[in-house]
């Protein structure tokens, strides 16, 4: 089995870890031009953004030739993930490949903008991640199969969503408006954890224009000095069972 996954905080690679089987890193696949991906059971692992996937995710999506008998999907995501399971029903068909599995697990949002990640943590407990985990490794090790219909109004739903979400919130010039304060080191932890190849640190630190709005650099940073103008306030997340060295094997 190979999993492919999409990790800035940890969420994604510790669920992929826990289902096991060869993990492969989007960002590196993508970074190389490896898009033959072939395997018994093949699974794709990312977080739910703005009710899609990740923009380097739906990129990767129309890229790859997936070759197996058992096609799976798996979501993260901290409040709500509405149509993102029609959505990439959607991508995975454009892209000549139906879907046989999916679900979602519900853990920790990082999303800065709307979730305070202190209240976050706090509530981690009653959403029985582990719980959740090992419900969806039982249903892929049984090779179950899920059923996604998209009606008109499934198509409605998803156009409503991209209109009033995605577009306005996965812009590639995101980065561009962070904060670096005084705390900063220049120590680059920050360009090795980012997953596009966004960041560039010599005498300060420097954002391009291709963000993936995944936070890996805001919630990564040793220093706590990167911020938005905009977050709930300066607490930070990684999963706690993913080290900061396993982020940056996964995305430098």
């Amino acid at each position: 089995m190979k999993i492919c996954y999409f990790t800035a905080t940890g969420n994604c690679l510790y669920v992929a870890k826990r289902i096991g089987g060869e993990l492969l890193s989007i960002p590196q696949l993508m970074r190389h031009g490896q898009f033959e991906i072939s395997d018994e059971a093949v699974g794709i692992v990312c977080p739910v953004y703005a009710v899609e996937m990740p923009m380097m995710v739906r990129e990767f999506m129309s890229k790859v030739k997936i070759r197996t008998n058992y096609f799976f999907f798996i979501y993260t995501y901290g409040m709500g993930y509405a149509e993102a399971f029609a959505h990439a029903d959607k991508v995975a068909r454009a892209s000549g490949r139906q879907i046989d599995y999916i679900n979602a697990i519900q853990m920790v949002d990082n999303y800065l903008p709307v979730f305070e990640m202190q209240d976050q943590l706090d509530k981690l407990a009653a959403k029985n991640v582990e719980g959740q985990i090992e419900a969806v490794c039982r249903d892929i090790a049984e090779r179950k199969h899920t059923e996604i219909k998209i009606t008109p109004k499934t198509e409605a739903e998803i156009a409503k969503y991209t209109e009033m979400l995605a577009i306005p919130i996965l812009r590639k010039d995101t980065a561009q408006s962070y904060i670096v304060n005084d705390q900063c080191i220049r120590c680059g932890i920050c360009a090795k954890v980012c997953p596009a190849n966004n960041i560039t640190v010599t005498d300060k630190v420097y954002f391009s224009d291709h963000c993936e709005v995944c936070y890996a650099c805001l919630h990564n940073c040793p220093q706590n000095a990167l911020h938005m103008k905009t977050e709930q306030s300066s607490v930070r997340f990684r999963n706690e069972h993913i080290k900061l060295k396993d982020i940056i094997q996964a995305n430098q």
